[in-house]
């Protein structure tokens, strides 16, 4: 039996939700259109959180402790003017995972995190889903640099750092299990030292690292 809060509230209530996801910029690419998260993109979410494909983001989690990562993908649109995408696929609308732009508890840079179904492995799809949040990152949002942390037990999603163009920034004194990767914009101004992350790793137990990629 579904939960009440995984269902829709009817009435004015549903065009309020309606009116606030139509403010989350939408991203097409050849394959893909980035969207706003909507209520019926749980059962995906938890399909990771809740499984064994959550172990490099502290799962399996409870299905309450996942909705609860769940309520805060939309929360960084409203209170940072950045956060998360549900990815589908164009031909179908199929949901195939998620990408963000984040900020949470300890963080000092923006975290580039993305995590993906099992069903969208093998093509492709997190490194374009992945490349086309941090081009928006770097052209709409004016960035120049920031980060991803992963597990250092996840070489798919090193794997995919690196496709996106991402360096490891890992400082010496950086708690052992995690790295970091740095995005930079090409021919911008920054400079960046290695070993210049700043913040302490993401909380194990929130889901929107990049930890949680497992795949492409």
């Amino acid at each position: 039996m579904t939960s009440r809060h995984e269902k829709p509230t009817p009435g004015p209530a549903a065009d309020i939700a309606l009116a606030f996801a139509a403010n989350v910029p939408v991203i097409r690419t050849n394959r893909l259109v980035l969207r706003a998260v909507r209520l019926e993109d749980f059962s995906g979410y938890a399909s990771i959180l809740c499984t064994d494909r959550g172990r490099f983001v502290g799962g399996p989690l409870s299905r309450e402790d996942a909705w609860s990562d769940f309520a805060a993908l939309s929360a960084g649109w409203l209170l940072h003017g950045h956060g998360s995408w549900a990815v589908a696929d164009t031909a179908t609308g199929d949901l195939l995972g998620f990408v963000l732009l984040g900020l949470e508890p300890g963080d000092v840079e923006i975290e580039l995190g993305y995590l993906f179904l099992e069903d969208a492995e093998g093509r492709g799809l997190a490194t374009e889903a992945a490349a086309a949040a941090r081009d928006w990152a770097f052209n709409t949002l004016g960035l120049q640099t920031f980060v991803s942390y992963i597990s250092s037990k996840n070489a798919r999603s090193i794997a995919l750092a690196r496709r996106l163009g991402a360096a490891e920034d890992t400082p010496r004194d950086w708690p052992k299990g995690n790295v970091v990767y740095r995005h930079v914009k090409p021919d911008g101004e920054t400079v960046v030292r290695p070993g210049s992350a700043h913040g302490a790793p993401p909380n194990p137990n929130f889901k929107k690292s990049t930890e949680g990629s497992q795949n492409d």
